[in-house]
């Protein structure tokens, strides 16, 4: 029985040793966005509420936020 139990210790240990280190991700910016923008001259369309448009842009955005996820 100790022999098993000093085999489970070593293996913990050993497993604690070689795991992978996790690395933190960097928060979005609007620059690792593709949006579409509008032309010079381009008509620009307010919608309010849900809709299919046919040719649509990006006027602004933000509100880029970083938080934990807890549970």
């Amino acid at each position: 029985m100790w022999v098993q139990l000093a085999i489970l210790v070593v293996s913990v240990i050993i497993s604690y040793a070689t795991r992978p280190k996790t690395v933190t991700p960097k928060a979005s910016t609007l620059e690792d966005f593709k949006f579409p923008q509008g032309t010079e001259g381009t008509a620009q369309i307010e919608v309010f509420g849900t809709c299919w448009v046919d040719n649509w842009m990006v006027l602004g955005a933000g509100n880029f936020r970083t938080s934990p996820i807890r549970k």
